[in-house]
């Protein structure tokens, strides 16, 4: 099953979301080579560097341990939103506290 996800690629400088796509690569493929191919052809953008290099660890992983890329990538992903979303919440508390701490 393909994953989707958005990535900040670049433009000139400019960083625009991007949905970008994975499935399983073919061996010795990049997971997103024909897309970043594609972005750049057609749109001016790229993927970034680092991104394109997680992808390329995690095809390495999968491969060495023997587990499906497209597992791995909702894994990874999964766990990227779960740490943003207690960077949030960590966040607001932050701002709640301050807000309770002037009104004293």
């Amino acid at each position: 099953m393909v994953k989707k996800f958005t990535a900040n690629c670049d433009f000139g400088g400019r960083k625009v979301p991007v949905t970008l796509y994975v499935g399983d690569p073919a061996i010795g493929s990049h997971p997103l080579n024909f897309q970043n191919k594609w972005l750049s052809d057609t749109k001016g953008g790229m993927v970034p560097l680092n991104i394109m290099q997680s992808f390329a660890k995690l095809v390495e992983i999968s491969e060495k341990n023997r587990v499906s890329f497209e597992d791995l990538c909702a894994y990874v992903i999964e766990e990227l939103k779960a740490s943003e979303s207690i960077v949030d919440d960590a966040k607001k508390a932050q701002s709640l506290a301050e807000k309770k701490e002037d009104k004293k």
